[in-house]
């Protein structure tokens, strides 16, 4: 993969708008979302590629891309700050979203499933995410009926429930809920 690929801070989007570039960080992991493409099939897309802050920092992070604004490009500690204002809990979610993506995991938000992240095996159009992550901090407590919820919708989408909790040190702790129909 040629490196580092350019991206674009928008307002508070990075997009990459090369099609070229768009399709190999597509096809390379399944980062960001083609627009006005809803479901793409594959990297045959001719749009820009919209990158969402977390997976910006982590490709920046890793040398893949690199963001500019405003003519200059952005400095790491710049889009780690940015991801701060735009999210209450970047660090933890940014954590996990770093853990997941380091276990071969291709990660997308959750939004449409009421979590943080939705968790595929092989990606988007390969295979159905198995997993639903909701990121927690370590002080954070959790109801039983915030427990009884998420179960209802992960076992309404087929999917495996996941608290997810950043340690000191990098650690993360999973902790999955499957539910059983008898």
């Amino acid at each position: 993969m040629k490196t580092p690929i350019r991206a674009d801070l928008v307002d508070t989007n990075v997009v990459v708008f090369s099609i070229e570039d768009a399709r190999l960080l597509f096809s390379h992991g399944f980062y960001g979302k083609p627009l006005g493409v809803p479901k793409p099939k594959g990297a045959d897309f001719e749009a820009p590629l919209i990158l969402d802050m977390i997976e910006a920092n982590y490709l920046a992070e890793k040398g893949v891309v690199q963001v500019h604004h405003e003519g200059r490009p952005m400095q790491r500690e710049e889009l780690a700050a940015l991801g701060n204002k735009l999210y209450t809990k970047f660090p933890p979610l940014y954590a996990v979203y770093r853990d997941l993506r380091e276990r071969g995991f291709v990660v997308t938000p959750g939004i449409k499933f009421g979590s943080d992240f939705a968790v595929y095996k092989h990606g988007p159009g390969i295979d159905h995410a198995p997993y639903i992550v909701q990121v927690k901090t370590a002080d954070e407590e959790i109801s039983s009926s915030e427990v009884v919820r998420a179960g209802r919708l992960a076992t309404t989408v087929r999917k495996n429930f996941i608290i997810a909790v950043p340690e000191e040190g990098g650690r993360v702790r999973y902790l999955l809920f499957s539910w059983v129909r008898l």
